[in-house]
């Protein structure tokens, strides 16, 4: 690594970001990050990542030419963590940190407010959690959410309209698209025939994501759906139990676990139908992806899913754990001759028009160049946080957005006799 490891990203003219981010396996919110820097445009931002541990995450970031550093990220973070970030914003010229997780919020939080830097944390779950409702309060942190039931949620809690934002995550519409079935198919490495139909779920196997009402689905609907094949793609602490059970009922000819797998795009492709059964979602990306992708969904009525799925024409949406109607709406699907094609053309046609990746990359671009001060206000902030006893102060000559008076919801207070 080079001596300077800020040195590529200490460019005039454009913002530099560090993304504090709070976990690094395979999953929705790294995958939503991954895409973000990949896509902010290189003349106007630069971007520095801090993640909690060593990961193919990470390695991936790297071979994006971000520059990488790990510190341990508990929700209460050690003083070694708090001073190490701090040393990377002033070292780095950190203009704003982005955060995702509540962990990571608690840190960048906290190196924000002792550096007088904005912050902004991105809240990829369908509610606001107590931790990051506390850091917001006690920090003046900007929110982003991405669907309007977390939007509403938060200014039910007394967030203000004005630290709150609403920007829905996207696709990829050309990376995610119909296309000819792979060569090295899903189906060839799980031995499915290629005439049969494929039912998927593609998602972390944990209690939230559902993946048990998927497997009761397949249970019902295998006995009427004769030449369909049900695969979860995917890993996650329930698969051991999910394989038990696929044993235990004897479903293995028609059930498959197919592990994790990168080729998300191609694996789209060697589907028909996807499902999402979880108990608790926000915007999930492979429910967008299936739909670019040009599948049908059937997904369980939670978070912002019904802002994605037009009923009856792109899928069908049910009432959480209701795996009956799930398997009544994939025979209806798969069963009703032209009904699978007329809704693939229908998901794919909203994916196009409704969550184009682009149009979120733009809207974090406007909200993070919007957050930041001009370098002449950044410096006024800094002399003044750094000047002992002035700290209230300071928040107020910030265009009146400034870490106390955000915390406190309104506008910066002048400053009294007792401030001095």
């Amino acid at each position: 690594m080079q001596q300077d490891p800020f040195s590529s990203a200490r460019i005039p003219g454009r913002i530099h970001v560090l993304e504090v981010i709070g976990n690094a396996i395979v999953g929705g919110m790294e995958t939503y990050v991954e895409r973000l820097v990949e896509n902010l445009p290189p003349d106007r931002f630069a971007v520095t990542a801090l993640c909690p541990f060593e990961s193919p995450f990470t390695e991936r970031l790297r071979a994006r030419d971000i520059e990488v550093l790990v510190t341990p990220m508990p929700d209460d973070p050690p003083w070694s963590s708090i001073q190490m970030t701090c040393a990377m914003v002033k070292a780095g010229a950190i203009d704003l940190l982005h955060a995702h997780l509540p962990n990571a919020h608690a840190l960048a939080g906290i190196a924000g407010r002792l550096t007088g830097k904005p912050v902004l944390a991105t809240l990829h779950g369908h509610r606001v959690g107590l931790l990051d409702l506390e850091v917001h309060r006690n920090a003046g942190t900007h929110l982003s959410v991405v669907c309007r039931q977390s939007y509403f949620h938060a200014l039910g809690l007394g967030v203000s309209a004005g630290q709150l934002s609403c920007n829905p995550n996207g696709v990829d519409t050309e990376a995610f698209r119909p296309r000819p079935r792979p060569a090295n198919s899903l189906r060839a490495s799980l031995g499915i025939p290629a005439s049969a139909k494929v039912v998927g779920f593609i998602g972390r196997l944990s209690p939230e994501k559902g993946p048990e009402v998927f497997l009761r689905a397949a249970l019902l609907a295998q006995s009427r759906l004769t030449d369909t094949h049900f695969v979860f793609v995917g890993d996650g602490p329930l698969a051991p139990q999910l394989r038990e059970s696929i044993v235990r009922l004897r479903l293995e000819d028609r059930v498959h676990l197919a592990g994790l797998r990168r080729d998300v795009a191609a694996v789209l492709n060697d589907i028909d139908v996807l499902v999402s059964s979880s108990h608790s979602e926000a915007m999930p990306l492979a429910v967008m992806e299936a739909m670019a992708s040009g599948l049908p969904v059937v997904a369980t009525r939670v978070g912002g899913l019904p802002d994605m799925i037009d009923q009856g024409e792109s899928g069908w949406l049910v009432a959480p754990n209701e795996f009956e109607e799930i398997a009544s709406r994939l025979h209806q699907i798969l069963g009703t001759p032209g009904e699978l094609a007329r809704m693939s053309a229908a998901a794919r046609q909203r994916a196009v028009d409704k969550m184009a990746l682009s149009d979120t990359v733009e809207r974090m671009a406007a909200l993070m160049t919007r957050l930041v001060p001009t370098r002449t206000t950044q410096r006024e902030i800094s002399a003044v946080v750094n000047e002992p006893g002035r700290r209230r102060l300071a928040s107020g000559r910030a265009n009146g957005e400034g870490v106390v008076a955000a915390a406190n919801g309104g506008a910066a207070k002048p400053a009294t006799r007792a401030d001095r």
